[in-house]
């Protein structure tokens, strides 16, 4: 009799993390896994815990137990720039570029980081014409909507195993909007593992594989969309929908 075929081993797992602010407890317990390639879409009201979680598995706020293994390394308690360097690129709420450096070093800064990979600067200007078309600008000249492209291109450049975006759309124009959101599914059909927060619940409900709400650091609700759609209730409680 043949062995049953193992279901391959998950790139995150995310292990009863509890992570605080001084005294204040700000995640309970949270536990998540993300297969290689998929997409989960994080979400909650203000305030619930989406940033801090991120930060946490980023190595910029270090939780008061639990763990983060990455293809099965625990990188808790990691520094930052080792965990990027372990093919983890992050996007911020804000964006979080150099503002007076020209977008192509920018770039170029990103794509130093990384040793090899399918995401060179043809391919990032490709996907994102308007930044070609302004290498020269320093950052602090560009709309939000080119910041916003230059964050993402500069996360790629470094060909990450794993990418977190924090509110992507998050204060731009609408047209501005779905060009972002063609990018993210761009992105997904690449197979690039993806942890994406966002509060346009449309959107993400249309390209996560899976769906996690947290509501005051702690996840309430953790299915595929069409779960969630099966809940209005939960919707409306706590996306507002």
């Amino acid at each position: 009799m043949l062995p049953a075929a193992q279901a391959p081993a998950p790139l995150l797992q995310v292990l009863r993390l509890d992570t605080y602010y001084g005294q204040r407890q700000a995640l309970y317990r949270i536990s998540l896994c993300m297969a290689k390639g998929e997409t989960i879409g994080l979400m909650g009201r203000n305030g619930m815990g989406k940033t801090t979680l991120v930060r946490t598995l980023m190595g910029l706020l270090r939780p008061r137990s639990g763990q983060v293994l990455l293809d099965g390394e625990d990188i808790t308690a990691l520094p930052t720039y080792a965990i990027a360097q372990r093919g983890v690129a992050y996007v911020p709420e804000g964006r979080g570029i150099f503002a007076s450096l020209s977008v192509a070093e920018n770039l170029s800064i990103a794509g130093g980081a990384s040793t090899s990979g399918t995401w060179t600067l043809p391919r990032v200007l490709e996907l994102f014409p308007r930044l070609a078309q302004r290498l020269s600008h320093r950052g602090d000249q560009l709309s939000g909507g080119e910041q916003q492209m230059l964050a993402i291109g500069r996360a790629l450049m470094m060909n990450p195993r794993l990418l977190l975006l924090d509110e992507a759309t998050e204060g731009l124009a609408p047209l501005l909007r779905e060009e972002i959101w063609r990018t993210i599914r761009l992105i997904r059909a690449t197979g690039m593992t993806t942890l994406l927060i966002d509060k346009t619940v449309a959107s993400v409900t249309a390209i996560a594989d899976r769906i996690v709400i947290l509501v005051k650091g702690e996840i309430v609700f953790a299915g595929t969309p069409q779960e969630l759609k099966e809940r209005p209730e939960l919707m409306h409680r706590h996306l507002g929908v």
